[in-house]
């Protein structure tokens, strides 16, 4: 019976599986042949004027280093940040993240990856998407490309 509690108090976006982790490895393994334009930035707590949350990966604009004061949470909003669903999470977590936490903060685009269906779709602020399940993924805010295959091998 405590086990049921025990599971039970995990929220659905904290569970690491091993198919979300291998795909959040891939990603910054592809993202970080644009370490000269973006910091790439995974599970980074933020703290946006429309609440707290933590993407998967969080893309910003290159910003210096300061190694004597680090930043527990971030106030400025990302660029792209990217959210993998992890296997008992609603996509309606996901949207609602969308629409409630990242766009209103100045999120401009949103990467939803679907490891059961292997699709990565793409939300714009303005409304649009881009739904990808082969080929290049490119991201019309920042240009960033990746490659479909090499995320789902």
């Amino acid at each position: 019976m405590s086990n049921v509690l025990e599971i039970e108090e995990y929220q659905s976006e904290e569970v690491m599986s091993v198919n979300r982790s291998k795909i959040m490895k891939r990603l910054i393994v592809e993202l970080s042949k644009y370490d000269a334009e973006y910091d790439v930035l995974p599970e980074l707590e933020l703290e946006l004027s429309t609440g707290k949350c933590k993407p998967d990966v969080s893309i910003f604009p290159l910003f210096p280093d300061d190694w004597e004061n680090d930043i527990l949470f971030y106030t400025k909003p990302p660029i792209t940040a990217i959210e993998i669903q992890s296997p008992k999470q609603a996509t309606t977590d996901l949207t609602d993240k969308t629409n409630n936490i990242y766009f209103p903060a100045g999120v401009q685009s949103v990467w939803i990856i679907i490891p059961v269906l292997r699709l990565v779709i793409i939300r714009m602020r303005d409304g649009r998407q881009f739904i990808f399940n082969e080929g290049v993924i490119k991201d019309p805010v920042s240009s960033i490309e990746v490659v479909f295959s090499n995320i789902f091998k």
